[in-house]
């Protein structure tokens, strides 16, 4: 059985492999700008999702049904959440008018950036857990707060001038006010200017750091193995960008699917939480059913049944959308 705390050539070997896959994408396979078709983009979201699951194989003969079960819930509750996040993008790109054949390149460099940022908040997340065991309770209760948040607030809609990235930006960097192919910065009259290709990655790096606010301290109700939690982060953002493709244009469709997000989050921060019920006097004598649910749930195998809820929920929430489309308002 492969351990996976403190192996350090797992995590050399599995960044190595990562990297490796990412460059032969750009500098092989999108050499060259173009529109991502809907073929093209159901190729690599199959092939993406097929590579995590080759790897959660891996995870499961290796080191047991307990840790792949954890990794998959991991790996579908990011994949998940990363929905939310395509549908604000899709608004970023309509609202800068991001032409088709540059979105891909803006999508690769945003998850690169995404990578980084994800490390650096599992990291801190797992600094903060050993040190502080109650912190999971702190993420827990944020999460029902921006489960209950999400469920109702109003359709995001993305707004270029009051946007505070593009303000900062404006005022920082020097500006091209046209796009330049698919560059992000140019020389131009002697002079060094960014492209406004450049400032919409900046808003991509930055909706994405908003979103990892909310899915780092999630996935830390599934697992506190920190391999895992980042190796399934990396899945769930590699199939992301090919996920793009495929789903920018039903965010009406599944009209219901932030309603089903949004239980999600509750669901995993009430979870987290619950060992606090344990603290009260008398529970466990006098609600021993209770206290053995809440064992159950945070021991090992407490990650199929999140898994299998989070699967009930997604999957209920894609059919009623379907069965419930969204009224055309007059």
């Amino acid at each position: 059985m492969i351990g996976f705390e403190g192996n350090i050539w797992l995590w050399v070997g599995f960044t190595g492999f990562i990297l490796t896959m990412l460059a032969l994408d750009l500098g092989v396979f999108h050499r060259k700008a173009h529109r991502v078709g809907f073929r093209e983009a159901i190729f690599w979201s199959i092939f993406w999702t097929l590579l995590a699951l080759a790897f959660n194989a891996w995870i499961y003969i290796h080191s047991g049904k307990e840790m792949g079960q954890q990794f998959f819930a991991g790996y579908l509750l990011e994949r998940a959440l990363s929905f939310d996040n395509i549908f604000v993008i899709v608004l970023v790109f309509a609202a800068f008018a991001v032409p088709d054949a540059f979105q891909h390149r803006v999508l690769f460099w945003g998850i690169l950036g995404a990578l980084v940022m994800r490390a650096l908040f599992i990291g801190a997340g797992a600094l903060l857990v050993s040190k502080f065991g109650w912190i999971l309770y702190v993420f827990g209760a944020f999460l029902v707060y921006t489960g209950f948040k999400m469920a109702v607030a109003p359709e995001q809609e993305v707004r270029v001038e009051d946007n505070r990235v593009v303000k900062l930006a404006d005022r920082f960097l020097p500006l091209s006010p046209h796009y330049h192919g698919d560059k992000f910065w140019i020389h131009q009259d002697g002079k060094f200017l960014f492209t406004p290709l450049f400032v919409v990655l900046l808003v991509v790096e930055a909706t994405d750091l908003i979103f990892a606010v909310d899915s780092i301290p999630a996935i830390f109700g599934v697992t506190n193995n920190t391999f895992l939690i980042y190796s399934s982060n990396v899945f769930a953002i590699l199939g992301l960008r090919a996920m793009y493709f495929l789903v920018a244009d039903l965010s009406q469709t599944f009209h219901l699917l932030k309603y089903g997000l949004a239980m999600i989050l509750v669901v995993v921060g009430v979870k987290m939480c619950l060992p606090l019920l344990l603290l009260l006097p008398g529970v466990e004598a006098s609600l021993p059913v209770l206290a053995d649910v809440v064992h159950h749930l945070h021991d090992a195998k407490g990650a199929g049944w999140i898994l299998a809820i989070i699967l009930g929920i997604l999957v209920s929430s894609v059919l009623l959308s379907v069965v419930l489309p969204k009224r055309e308002t007059a």
